[in-house]
């Protein structure tokens, strides 16, 4: 016959275990964490590794620009412990989807830290006309059809250089840390391996791009994605478009374009996997310039595609451009 002791003894091991098994099972579950694109959510895996799970929204070769958020969006960021977004209104279609979702977990802020690039109004591609049909436009939710692509006064294409890249790692790595504590040290080690990985591709670019003349150094391409990546190497982007692909380009900036293609001698223009084609294709049918091949600006490629990671995408456009661009 059991004694009253061991009972109790026993019944003091159950509640023990019965205690300790929701903490085990909390710990060793991968952190829910949504990225607004897909260069955060290669980012963010990067550093989560196994410890957390990725939805990105926006995914390969999707346009953040004009992307629609869907219900399935909302209660993805709902359930999520950290939700990593670029800022800068990149992400012109995010706050009122966060507000929808009661989200409640670590908000990242990716370019926080960043020095953004201001963006002259005076580049923009469209013209006043076009400006004042989209100011008295509503979209069917009755918000003006500007919010959609409206990035303000800041170029938040941030990513297109690896020194902001560290930035947006660290930013990320600090929000997994705070999710999950028990992790932070591999969180930080992993930052450690993939900005180390991040900088021997900087070294790469600069290498690759140093070899190009000065009278070379002039790209064109349908959107004003890469003005950070041009600040860093010391190349001159021009683009029928603005800083969105939903902006239009006026006829009298893409006569201005093909004038200054041929005053220049540009030898090739280049598509982006996210922008339309057919645009560029009549400007270098019409300058004599070569499609000088595709260059990845606001989403990776599929993982068979050249630009499956940010690493890749990185040295993928660089590679691009110095080909097509250089003697």
């Amino acid at each position: 016959m059991i004694n009253r002791k061991t009972l109790l003894r026993s019944a003091a091991a159950l509640l023990t275990l019965s205690a300790a098994a929701p903490v085990w099972a909390v710990s060793d579950q991968p952190l829910n964490v949504v990225a607004t694109f897909s260069i955060l959510g290669d980012m963010t895996s990067q550093i989560g590794g196994e410890h957390v799970t990725i939805t990105t929204l926006v995914g390969p070769d999707g346009d953040a620009h004009v992307y629609q958020p869907v219900p399935a969006d909302a209660k993805a960021i709902r359930n999520a412990k950290v939700l990593v977004v670029n800022g800068l209104g990149f992400e012109g279609w995010l706050d009122r989807l966060v507000e929808a979702s009661g989200f409640q977990g670590v908000y990242s802020v990716a370019t926080t830290g960043v020095v953004p690039l201001a963006f002259e109004e005076e580049e923009h591609h469209e013209d006043e006309e076009h400006d004042a049909d989209h100011a008295e436009k509503n979209d069917e939710d009755g918000h003006k059809d500007g919010d959609h692509h409206d990035h303000g006064a800041f170029d938040p294409h941030a990513w297109q250089t690896i020194v902001n890249a560290v930035t947006y790692v660290d930013n990320i790595t600090a929000a997994l840390s705070k999710a999950d504590p028990t992790n932070a040290s591999t969180y930080y080690q992993n930052r450690a391996a993939y900005v180390a990985e991040l900088k021997k591709v900087e070294a790469e670019i600069a290498s690759a791009v140093a070899t190009l003349l000065d009278d070379e150094r002039t790209v064109v391409t349908p959107h004003d994605a890469f003005g950070y990546f041009a600040d860093a190497y010391g190349l001159k982007f021009v683009a029928p478009q603005g800083l969105s692909t939903e902006s239009e380009a006026s006829a009298a900036d893409v006569a201005k374009l093909i004038r200054q293609i041929k005053d220049e001698n540009i030898k090739a223009v280049f598509l982006e996997n996210v922008a339309d084609t057919r645009l560029l294709e009549r400007i270098a049918d019409e300058t004599g310039a070569t499609i000088g091949g595709s260059l990845y600006s606001d989403a990776l490629s599929g993982s068979d595609g050249p630009a499956g990671t940010y690493l890749d995408m990185m040295r993928h456009n660089t590679n691009t451009l110095v080909g097509a661009l250089g003697s």
